[in-house]
């Protein structure tokens, strides 16, 4: 059985991505920071909507008792992904694909009122924490020879969203991200690649409607081709492809699975 290693794990797309793995054979270690209900403003005091709670990734996990390991960690601390990974090592035998989900929405400004606290959240948690899975998941990946490494990126990586340029920052640094790791692997087997969703059913888009102000998440439907929202689980779809070993043409890049996202 493949084993992966999920962050971001405990709702949306990145619980949507353990899902989908695990039904299809996946052993999986899922990572998440797992803060209480409300939210921990002691750990992410910049972040102004729940996070994810320790409920909802312990529940996750009871769905698969045999083949989902929950792991609370932080995605801005290297030696708990690190601690993470000899998890997946340890209980299951490997590591064969890495997926960083793991992200924060902070703006509603423009770019020259955003606060040093709110840019930092966003390329501590969406940025710094991918490079961290990648330096703690890439020498096992390595050992597995055909592992795969997926980033969730965004439409806010290919199109400037107003008042949201930090997000635009850190999304566009993700996708640099990836196109370098991909060639420090080359001819090692190991891919690397990035996905871009566009407007999501999550708790993060329903944080960016707020922060416009809109009634609902549902008005960002129209900027999308399909006019409506994505669910998570047709996102999850494509990186579970990129995870598999039919993906081996696929490294370097991104998947645009956004609906045909229109600004």
């Amino acid at each position: 059985m493949p084993v992966a290693l999920v962050t971001g794990a405990a709702r949306g797309i990145g619980a949507a991505v353990v899902r989908r793995l695990a039904s299809a054979g996946w052993r999986v270690v899922a990572v998440d920071i797992a803060a209480e209900a409300g939210g921990d403003p002691a750990t992410l005091p910049d972040v102004t909507y729940p996070l994810g709670t320790r409920e909802q990734l312990s529940t996750l996990a009871g769905e698969f008792p045999e083949t989902v390991a929950d792991v609370v960690a932080d995605v801005r601390d290297a030696e708990a992904l690190h601690s993470a990974v000899a998890t997946a090592e340890a209980e299951f035998g490997g590591l064969d694909a890495a997926v960083a989900c793991a992200a924060v929405m902070a703006g509603g400004t423009p770019l020259w009122e955003t606060t040093d606290a709110e840019w930092s959240a966003l390329f501590d948690t969406g940025v710094t924490g991918v490079a961290n899975l990648a330096r703690a998941a890439v020498p096992a990946l390595l050992r597995s020879r055909q592992g795969r490494f997926v980033a969730l990126a965004s439409s806010a990586a290919h199109h400037g969203l107003w008042h949201l340029a930090g997000y635009n920052a850190a999304k566009h640094a993700v996708v640099g991200l990836i196109k370098g790791l991909a060639e420090d692997l080359r001819g090692t087997g190991v891919c690397a690649t990035a996905v871009s969703p566009g407007s999501t059913r999550t708790d993060l888009l329903d944080a960016t409607a707020r922060l416009y102000d809109l009634g609902s998440m549902d008005e960002f439907a129209s900027h999308q081709l399909h006019e409506r929202l994505l669910e998570p689980d047709e996102v999850a779809a494509v990186v579970a492809f990129l995870c598999s070993a039919e993906s081996s043409a696929i490294t370097g890049t991104v998947v645009h699975a956004d609906g045909g996202f229109r600004p």
